[in-house]
């Protein structure tokens, strides 16, 4: 497999791929290690956790600097996610036990009763790219605390960060023998699937989200899909600063070089302040620095080649129906995954801007003329990750919000996950639910008690 830099396209190193034959030895070691793991007091896998959690801090430099050389996001944002990394395994070290704990229901008379949580046992985690350190926290760390063996693989656009993760693990106490790395492409992908896991976690896109949901549905074990997004952004009339909620929109629409499931994807703005806030946002995005993700910047490389074609593709889509192309809208004349940062407006959803997945620095903008129209809008979606809502009044955007078939929503912000509340999608957002201590659960199976005697 070649790592290609996507600021550059130059080969960063050559790793060799796992073939079946030892991504089945690597189950069977952790098949073989789990029970072992799981004997261990909680305690002291959290104490593992802590000294994993020290190590994120601790080699922080070499690990942002790996993580933007393979997958392109602007280094002070790979130390973003790392601080967010942190803090997310931080919550598991705090909460973990507490809901891990077996819990006395009835206490008294002739038969006591308490649920225990018992390890699902062996899990694969198939992984993403775009937030390669905070996607495999809310499964790695979780599953581990809980007694789990887990087998990893990374996305092959992040194999880097991966073996950094392994390696911090290892170096932290935590087991070859509960942990595993599988190195490949989907046909790696594919070998987990035909082996007997008592658990899949998938983190991507929802076609091979659904694909693997198909694949290993006569297994009857647990599974969670976290998957894509067409998030969308409403900005009421009432807003008191509409630079300020320009610019907020804009990073949640770039942030990331606009790859993240819960990136604004599409902006509705009501008629009153249309062509205020579009002015606003066009001259903000013009701002941007595009440039090696080494230099402090907003816009880096996409992590994909072809990713770059299809958001032209969509842009053409648009402008070929009525859009207009406000910013951007072409490849950076310059070596790398480029592209700029783009806004069309005039938009409608015959478009595939507004209706399909893009997973870049492009977005659409549409007038409306009312709540209710932006609701409508809002809701023609098949995704149902994030929502989110600009106004000075509260009462008045969570009557929209209410209304929102997703898995959470925004007001006066966006783009943003917290570890203490679920992240979970609807629709083809996804399937479970990652973070919280519903997230903590999602590693567990409960055990009944009857204790009579």
């Amino acid at each position: 497999m070649h790592i290609i830099n996507p600021a550059t396209e130059e080969l960063i190193q050559e790793i060799a791929e796992d073939d079946f034959q030892k991504v089945k030895g690597k189950f069977e070691i952790l098949k073989k290690g789990q029970p072992q793991w799981a004997a261990v007091p909680v305690e002291k896998r959290i104490a593992c956790i802590k000294r994993f959690h020290a190590l994120l801090e601790e080699q922080k430099k070499d690990l942002a600097e790996t993580l933007t050389r393979e997958m392109g996001k602007p280094l002070q944002q790979s130390y973003n996610e790392l601080n967010g990394a942190r803090a997310r395994v931080q919550y598991f070290i705090d909460n973990s036990a507490k809901y891990l704990a077996e819990e006395w229901v009835v206490t008294e008379g002739a038969t006591r009763e308490k649920i225990v949580y018992d390890p699902l046992g062996v899990v694969a985690n198939i992984s993403a790219w775009n937030y390669p350190y905070l996607v495999g926290m809310n499964v790695i760390i979780p599953a581990l605390i809980a007694g789990n063996a887990v087998c990893y693989k990374p996305s092959e656009y992040t194999i880097l960060t991966g073996m950094h993760i392994a390696r911090m693990l290892y170096e932290s106490g935590v087991p070859e023998a509960c942990f595993q790395t599988v190195i490949g492409k989907g046909a790696v992908g594919e070998y987990l699937l035909q082996l007997p896991f008592d658990g899949y976690f998938f983190t991507g896109s929802y076609k091979t989200g659904k694909y693997i949901a198909e694949k290993i549905a006569s297994k009857l074990v647990p599974s969670q899909f976290e998957l894509g997004g067409k998030d969308p952004l409403y900005v009421m009339d009432d807003v008191e600063d509409i630079d300020k909620t320009a610019a907020a929109a804009l990073e949640g629409v770039v942030y990331n070089n606009g790859q993240s499931c819960c990136a604004v994807e599409r902006i509705y703005v009501h008629e009153k302040i249309y062509d205020r806030f579009v002015s606003s946002y066009v001259e903000q995005s013009k701002k941007l620095k595009i440039g090696s993700p080494m230099e402090p910047v907003d816009i880096g490389p996409l992590s994909r080649k072809e990713q770059v074609q299809f958001l032209l593709s969509q842009i053409k889509d648009a402008t070929d129906k009525g859009a207009v192309l406000l910013a951007g809208g072409k490849k950076s004349d310059r070596a790398g995954y480029y592209i700029e940062p783009t806004v069309l407006a005039n938009v409608n959803h015959q478009m595939k801007l507004m209706t399909e997945e893009s997973f870049g620095p492009v977005v659409g903008i549409q007038k409306v003329a009312s709540d209710d129209e932006a609701v409508q809008l809002m809701l023609d979606t098949e995704y149902g990750l994030t929502a989110a809502v600009y106004s000075k009044d509260f009462d008045r955007a969570d009557a929209v919000m209410r209304k929102m078939n997703v898995g959470t929503v925004y007001w006066n912000c966006c783009d943003r996950v917290s570890a203490a509340l679920p992240w979970s999608g609807r629709k083809n957002s996804g399937l479970g639910t990652t973070l919280s201590y519903q997230g903590i659960r999602a590693f567990v199976q409960p055990k009944a008690y009857h204790i009579r005697g």
